[in-house]
């Protein structure tokens, strides 16, 4: 295969224009309920709304850390995918999450990401988990994204040949 992919869309502008699918195209997006929010080229911004089956202490109707992570990691993805100029998906190779503080009961949490370093193989994200604004974080991440070699043919939502 060819790794031209001049004839593939440019990822800002595919992942802009699909918002509303990108979360979804992943299972476990689905089943959490985030979504992505806004988009930026290498930042990205979603929303995990609060659901009583995603509480991991029914004593404090607090979101699991669980479900933090993978929002975080998939914001973190979505940041690298955005900051490339050409069609590449992204795979975790590293992803630490710090927690700071549990997050309030009942709320829906918000997350931004950003991609602030991109080498020939690997991505290099940061995020926020927070209510407001990041004064207040509830768990930051760190993380390391391989980039695979383009897919074609590529259509959102659709199977993609190798």
């Amino acid at each position: 295969m060819s790794d031209d992919a001049t004839s593939a869309p440019v990822p800002l502008e595919l992942m802009q224009g699909n918002l509303d699918m990108i979360s979804g195209v992943i299972p476990w997006g689905r089943r959490l309920g985030f979504r992505m929010t806004k988009v930026e080229k290498g930042h990205v911004w979603g929303l995990q709304p609060w659901k009583e089956r995603l509480v991991g202490d029914p004593d404090t109707g607090v979101i699991h850390g669980g479900v933090l992570t993978a929002f975080l990691d998939n914001l973190c993805g979505t940041a690298a995918g955005s900051a490339m100029d050409h069609l590449r998906y992204v795979a975790t190779l590293d992803l630490r999450i710090d927690y700071m503080r549990p997050a309030e009961p009942r709320r829906d949490i918000l997350g931004e990401a950003e991609c602030y370093h991109v080498t020939r193989s690997i991505c290099f994200t940061r995020a926020w988990a927070f209510h407001e604004t990041r004064d207040k974080v509830i768990a930051t991440a760190a993380g390391a994204f391989a980039i695979t070699k383009p897919r074609a043919p590529y259509t959102m939502g659709g199977n993609n040949a190798e």
